[in-house]
């Protein structure tokens, strides 16, 4: 949805920041690890039981993903290699959080295995698009793309009294979008 609906306002506010960074010497890759860096910080605050911090450290994480994008144009950067390394990197960022969102609610019984399930849904959906765009099928979409899933996770983070709701919600919208994902993709044979 955030690719389709909301994709060029938010591009007035990134790409300039993308060319003063790229100005600086940063370059796309940086950006990425940089992103990766603090998803496993993030990951330690939530071990730790320091939301506050890992709510910090999540956004830093979005940030980094949301800026790679711009600064590899800004270089004229922009390639396979790149959408590569965002892409494995998404996945262990994913990874990260949820896993340490497990640990956290290992004392919780079978509600400790609901991060397990977004991670492995939230996984479906990108094996999805990939698996599609080999074929040569068009696979964008849904309702909650990783953009919009890691803002509801945010909200799990920033107040976390609420994050049992906010991962069966997370749940719940990323199962939609695979089925979406699926019925796009199904429809093309």
């Amino acid at each position: 949805m955030f690719d389709g609906r909301w994709r060029v306002g938010v591009d007035r506010v990134v790409v300039p920041i993308g060319k003063v960074l790229w100005r600086l010497g940063v370059r796309a890759d940086h950006v990425t690890l940089f992103g990766v860096a603090a998803s496993a910080a993030t990951a330690a605050m939530v071990v730790i039981d320091r939301f506050e911090l890992a709510f910090t450290f999540i956004v830093l994480t979005g940030l980094g993903d949301l800026l790679d994008g711009p600064v590899a144009k800004a270089a004229g950067t922009v390639g396979t290699r790149g959408a590569f390394l965002d892409s494995v990197c998404d996945r262990i960022s994913d990874t990260l959080i949820l896993g340490a969102l497990t640990y956290h609610l290992l004392d919780d019984g079978v509600l400790a295995l609901l991060p397990v399930a977004v991670l492995a849904s939230g996984q479906f959906v990108s094996y999805l698009r990939a698996k599609a765009e080999s074929l040569g099928l068009e696979a964008r979409g849904g309702l909650a793309e990783r953009a919009e899933r890691f803002v509801v996770l945010c909200f799990g983070l920033l107040v976390p009294a609420w994050l049992p709701y906010v991962l069966w919600a997370l749940l719940g919208l990323t199962l939609v979008t695979v089925v979406q994902r699926f019925t796009k993709i199904w429809r093309q044979f």
